[in-house]
C-alpha cells in the first residue's frame, strides 16, 4: 500500500492510495485509487512525511515489460537467423534440382570468380582450380567440431575415391573468419586433416564476395570481444573441371555416401 498526494479543489488536501499485489506469475495488480481524508491523514501521524510529493513507485510493470521485450527481441534474432540458414539451404536444394532437370534449365547459380590468398600466401583465383575436380568447404579454424568432423570426412572420402576409382579430387578449404583466420593460421591448420587440403583466406570483402557466390550463409555468434564463434552453412560443393557447381553435400553424408555420391557424379558428368 503506498500513498500518493492528491488534490481536490473542494474537499483541500488528501491522499490517495494504491494497494498493489503481487501474482504468482510475477505481475502486479493495481487496485482502484482508495481516497483518505483529512481526518483520517490526522490518525496516521506523519505517513505524509514518509512519502514525499512525486516520488516514483517502485516495483510497477515497467521492469516486466522491458524484460517483455527483451525476450521477444531475442526472440525474433533467433528467428530470424534460422530463417535465413533455411532460405539458403533451400535455395541451394532449388539449384541442384534444376541441374538434374537436364542442361536446357541451365547452370545452377553458384560459384563465380574469386580471389583470395591460399596458405603459402599467394593470391588465388578459381581459375588456378580449372583442368580439376573440386570439393570446396567453408569453416573456420577456431571451429570446435563440427569444422574438424566435415574436413576428416572430406579428407578420407578423396583417400577413397582415390583407391577405389583412381580420381584425383583436390580438397579445398575456404575460411569464413578472415579477422582471426590469417595465412599463417590457415597453414597451421589445414596441414591437420590432408597433405592436399589447399586453405584460402583473404579480406572481409573478398570473403563475403565469394560466399555470395557460392550461397553460404555465415554469421558471428556469442561475441566476447575477440572470443567468438561463427554460425555458417555445413556444405561440401563438388566442382567441375570447368569450377561449374556439379553438386552439394550436406552434414548428414558419412564417409562412404559422400565418396559413392562422387564417383556417381563424375561418371554421369556430361552425358
Amino acid at each position: 500500500m503506498q500513498a500518493i498526494p492528491w488534490s481536490s479543489p473542494n474537499k483541500g488536501s488528501s491522499y490517495q492510495c494504491l494497494a498493489s499485489a503481487t501474482t504468482a506469475s510475477g505481475h502486479t495488480n493495481v487496485e482502484e485509487p482508495i481516497e483518505k481524508s483529512s481526518s483520517e491523514e490526522k490518525q496516521t501521524g506523519n505517513s505524509d512525511q514518509t512519502n514525499p510529493p512525486n516520488r516514483s513507485i517502485r516495483g510497477g510493470p515497467v521492469s516486466w515489460l522491458s524484460l517483455v521485450l527483451l525476450i521477444m527481441t531475442g526472440g525474433g534474432l533467433i528467428f530470424y537467423y534460422d530463417r535465413e540458414k533455411k532460405r539458403h539451404i533451400e535455395g541451394l536444394k532449388a539449384a541442384t534440382s534444376s541441374v538434374k532437370q537436364g542442361p536446357s534449365v541451365g547452370t545452377a547459380a553458384i560459384g563465380g570468380p574469386f580471389k583470395l590468398v591460399n596458405h603459402d600466401g599467394k593470391s588465388v583465383t578459381e581459375r588456378d582450380f580449372l583442368g580439376k575436380w573440386t570439393l570446396i568447404y567453408f569453416g573456420f579454424t577456431h571451429c570446435p567440431d563440427i569444422c574438424p568432423d566435415e574436413l576428416q570426412k572430406m579428407a578420407a572420402a578423396i583417400d577413397k575415391i582415390k583407391k577405389m576409382s583412381g580420381l584425383e579430387i583436390v580438397p579445398v578449404f575456404i575460411s569464413v573468419d578472415p579477422e582471426r583466420d590469417s595465412v599463417e593460421q590457415v597453414h597451421d591448420y589445414v596441414k591437420e586433416f590432408h597433405p592436399n587440403l589447399i586453405g584460402l583466406t583473404g579480406t572481409p570483402s573478398d570473403v563475403r564476395q565469394v560466399a555470395r557466390a557460392y550461397r553460404v550463409y555465415y554469421m558471428k555468434t556469442e561475441e566476447e570481444g575477440s572470443d567468438y564463434l561463427v554460425d555458417h552453412s555445413i556444405v561440401m560443393y563438388l566442382m567441375s573441371p570447368n569450377m561449374d557447381f556439379v553438386k552439394f553435400y550436406g552434414k548428414n553424408y558419412d564417409v562412404d555416401s559422400l565418396a559413392d555420391g562422387i564417383v556417381k557424379e563424375i561418371k554421369q558428368y556430361g552425358t
